[in-house]
């Protein structure tokens, strides 16, 4: 979808920038440094609202991994005006549905409602934005339900928990190598002390970006924001160490014994994202080379590992150009049976190779294109989607305007340009791997062990 962009003064005496197309967006500020975001979507009467806080496990640091996820579970436990659990129970009482997650970049907090109930999210999020109660007791039981849900989806997760691993072997310092939900002895070692701090130092106006799609008018919803959020006073936002990853000085491998059922491979190669990029076409040559590789049933991965030599019973690529820091192209794969993981790793590796080799076809190249075209027309049909990545790239310290972008440069990707990215980034000196080595299951049985073999040093 072409989406026309121009500058134009729709709410005057406001201070926005307004961009108008299919679906217009406006922006706007107020004095306490809270930016909201306004994506009028007219087709049903209902409202999606978003805040965003640029917080997320990227801003920790050791002894306090995963404290903003567990701060996203006390912010359902009350405020100085309502107790634990009547936030929810008030936007269901208003038809509504409400949750939230941590990224690594962020943290986020939503409601979808009928457009009319909009005043309700925004009282509600404005209120615990800046009188969260923490109480000692539900931190305590909170902190139990962390660990639980840590054990169900990472520890009694074999692949969960490789990943888990093989982040920390790919990076030696930056602060992806942390997990977002935390180190089990971190989480058991908080304080609320440690919590009021976070919530104190990060939740702020100045620190935070509403986003709302549906059917609303930016000017309502500009006197609604100033109505709940602009009498918050703002917080002094410390700044960002730079915690800039070491450079990569070969292949680093790692085997991960643990009770599972099947063998696990998964390949990371170290790549830019496309804030701080200095060859602004490096990250869209990178989304094209992740969909030659796994774009659908005809690309190369499943067409030729997956059906054709039937080495991999899965094969899948990811690369997230809109991270806030430099991050990995991984490459995840099951091998079929009568297939080991080393088999499986020689054929991924191959196909790494011909993409440094030969430029890919035109006719691969237009197949790629003409998806992403594609997917992005269906994602518009998500009023949630549409307000995550807004709340997304602003968050990341990238424009939202960027999502406008984003198929004009898909389209400008050359198969020059896709080449030149494999070559420069999808080296062995950028790649660490991680196999999952099945341990037999037994009732009971907890016993994992990782072995790690650093093959150069790092």
């Amino acid at each position: 979808m072409k989406i026309s962009v121009k500058i134009s003064g729709l709410m005057l005496g406001l201070p926005l920038l307004a961009i108008a197309g299919q679906f217009e967006v406006s922006e706007f500020k107020l004095d306490n440094g809270l930016k909201v975001l306004v994506k009028e979507d007219h087709r049903a009467p209902v409202v999606v609202s978003q805040v965003w806080y640029r917080i997320g496990s990227s801003y920790e640091h050791d002894g306090i991994t995963g404290i903003s996820h567990m701060l996203e579970h006390m912010m359902f436990k009350g405020t100085e005006h309502h107790p634990a659990g009547e936030f929810s129970r008030i936007i269901a009482a208003n038809g509504g549905s409400e949750n939230a997650f941590t990224g690594e970049d962020f943290t986020a907090y939503f409601q979808s409602l009928e457009k009319s109930r909009l005043e309700v999210s925004f009282k509600l999020e404005a209120d615990r934005m800046r009188y969260l109660k923490l109480d000692e007791v539900e931190f305590a039981k909170e902190r139990e339900v962390v660990l639980e849900e840590r054990r169900l989806r990472t520890e009694d997760q074999p692949r969960d928990k490789t990943m888990e691993l093989f982040m920390a072997l790919a990076f030696s310092n930056g602060p992806y190598k942390n997990p977002v939900i935390g180190w089990p002895e971190d989480i058991k070692e908080y304080t609320l002390s440690d919590l009021q701090k976070w919530y104190r130092q990060w939740y702020a106006p100045n620190n935070a970006t509403v986003v709302v799609v549906g059917d609303v008018q930016p000017e309502a919803v500009h006197d609604l924001a100033q109505k709940y959020f602009g009498v918050l006073a703002p917080s002094r936002l410390p700044k960002l160490k730079s915690r800039t990853e070491l450079d990569q000085t070969g292949l680093r491998r790692m085997i991960v014994k643990r009770p599972a059922k099947l063998p696990f491979l998964v390949m990371g190669y170290k790549v830019p994202v496309l804030k701080g990029t200095v060859k602004e076409w490096e990250p869209y040559a990178l989304e094209v080379l992740t969909g030659i590789l796994d774009g659908g049933n005809g690309a190369r991965l499943p067409s030729r590992l997956v059906r054709g030599k039937e080495i991999a019973a899965e094969a899948n690529v990811g690369y997230n150009l809109y991270s806030r820091l430099p991050t990995l192209l991984t490459i995840e794969a099951v091998p079929a049976q009568g297939h080991d993981t080393a088999t499986l790793e020689q054929a991924l590796r191959e196909e790494i190779r011909q993409l440094l080799e030969k430029p890919v076809t035109s006719e691969e190249l237009a197949q790629v294109k003409a998806q992403v075209v594609a997917h992005k027309v269906y994602e518009q049909d998500s009023g949630f989607y549409q307000a995550m990545e807004l709340g997304m790239l602003e968050t990341v310290g990238l424009s939202w305007s960027k999502a406008e972008e984003y198929v004009d440069k898909i389209k400008a990707v050359t198969p020059e340009q896709v080449q030149a990215v494999a070559r420069k980034y999808l080296v062995e000196d950028r790649l660490s791997i991680a196999y999952l080595d099945p341990l037999l299951i037994t009732d009971g049985t907890t016993t994992a062990e990782t072995l790690l073999e650093d093959t150069h040093a790092r």
